[in-house]
């Protein structure tokens, strides 16, 4: 379901880097949006309030709460009639509050999910509406080839992406030269800095699994890399079986990470956010999560100059005799913006939903805070050299795979969940991790 993306779709533009991103480039910015999201005549003197759930607070995400903000204040200037009444929650908190409000079939106005597997529930439970008569109206053409598929069932959309994301391993230059260490290319490479930490008392990977999507990550790339691309995605779309050598060598390597004392004390005790803080506090040499951390590398002002100077990436390293590619990645579309089928502001919503893409995509160029999910000539804009690096290999990524939790279907998503924080915790082998999953696949396909 949309687990692969072909980089080749993406198209580098003249200048800098990539035609990624934006409302459309078009300058049609403030007044056209505003006079199309307000719907004109009679209908501009309606008060309406719009419900919006988004998963970004200030704290901890600090440049996207800032162009939620941003876009917001645009999108009310121009349509001083309308209210958007805001409820910021954090990841999982965001995850279980959208259940909780499933049940009722009371879900917001306008809210964010995950593709594929994520979302189909509320698909089947006609909770979310189609908005195909956006993407055939000022958004036509605005996106990255591929972007809206995931979002995509039975031939229509029912949600609109705002991020596009790959996975890079981020270090901390000043830690690796300290014990003279040097980017890894191969895993027995990765394993020797490893060793090397370990051994001078210096967590190697900062890791917050009790959300156990992080830990996820760590796994999806092994399998990658030992299995190929196909191997895992196979597993998940039933063409293949979980039971399959490379991916039971794949949970074996992330059981020998924990062996070497890898990750951060108590890591899978803690949040994703407590974990992210090791490796911003300079206690951790790595850490692994999506570009849309790029803000605290780049652009967020909160965040020391002179760490964000110390800050590297590279590529997941390849494994000796494994399938896998080291342009091969972990990621895909971001979040995407909903509009609820239940809404009593179902049109007024989907003008802000149109109005918030387009100005999301800007926002993003002009702040290189994301990398977004729509398409525009970045050539005269100045962008940081991570956000152009990244770029770069987003562009020539031989394949995106996309996120395993995002894939599976709910249930079988629980169990991957479940089986990867008992893995990295022990409490499970590594054949009895596939053989869960293989169960609960076969299990949700019947």
């Amino acid at each position: 379901m949309a687990a692969k993306w072909m980089a080749k779709s993406l198209v580098l533009s003249a200048g800098l880097a990539s035609v990624l991103a934006g409302c459309g480039g078009s300058g049609s910015g403030g007044t056209n949006a505003g006079q199309t999201a307000s719907g004109g005549g009679n209908q501009a003197a309606k008060k309406t309030t719009i419900k919006m759930m988004h998963l970004w607070p200030q704290g901890s995400s600090a440049t996207q709460y800032k162009i939620v903000n941003d876009i917001i204040k645009e999108f009310t200037a121009a349509n001083p009639n309308v209210t958007i009444e805001q409820e910021v929650l954090e990841n999982e908190q965001y995850k279980n509050k959208m259940k909780v409000l499933s049940t009722s079939n009371d879900l917001p106005d306008v809210g964010f999910t995950w593709a594929a597997g994520y979302m189909e529930p509320y698909v089947k439970g006609g909770m979310f509406a189609p908005v195909d008569d956006l993407l055939q109206g000022d958004l036509k053409d605005k996106f990255v080839k591929g972007t809206t598929d995931a979002f995509a069932f039975s031939g229509k959309t029912y949600a609109l992406p705002v991020e596009l994301n790959i996975v890079p391993v981020y270090y901390n230059k000043a830690i690796f030269a300290t014990y003279n260490l040097q980017v890894p290319k191969t895993y027995d490479e990765f394993t020797h800095v490893v060793k090397t930490l370990s051994a001078n008392n210096v967590a190697a990977i900062a890791l917050g699994n009790k959300d156990r999507w992080t830990g996820s990550l760590w796994y999806m790339y092994l399998a990658d890399r030992i299995g190929g691309p196909e191997t895992l995605k196979k597993a998940i779309d039933r063409s293949g079986s979980f039971v399959d050598p490379s991916l039971t060598r794949a949970a074996q390597e992330v059981q020998g990470l924990v062996d070497a004392n890898a990750f951060n004390k108590g890591f899978n005790g803690l949040s994703n956010e407590e974990g992210k803080a090791e490796f911003m506090n300079g206690k951790a040499a790595m850490f692994m999560a999506g570009t849309w951390e790029l803000p605290n590398y780049t652009t967020n002002k909160n965040v020391p100059q002179s760490f964000k100077d110390q800050v590297g990436f590279f590529k997941f390293p390849t494994f000796d005799g494994g399938k896998g590619n080291v342009d091969s990645w972990v990621g895909g579309p971001g979040v995407g913006l909903f509009v609820s089928n239940n809404s009593k502001v179902k049109e007024e919503a989907k003008k802000f939903v149109n109005f918030f893409v387009q100005k999301w995509g800007e926002h993003a160029i002009t702040e290189a805070g994301v990398i977004p999910a729509t398409k525009v000539d970045t050539s005269k804009v100045q962008l940081p050299q991570m956000y152009i690096d990244l770029l770069n290999e987003l562009n020539k990524a031989s394949n995106i795979t996309l996120f395993a939790d995002v894939q599976l279907k709910p249930a079988s998503a629980d169990v991957h969940l479940n089986m990867i924080q008992a893995l990295y915790g022990k409490a499970v082998t590594p054949d009895d991790f596939v053989k869960k999953h293989e169960e609960a696949l076969a299990k949700e396909s019947k």
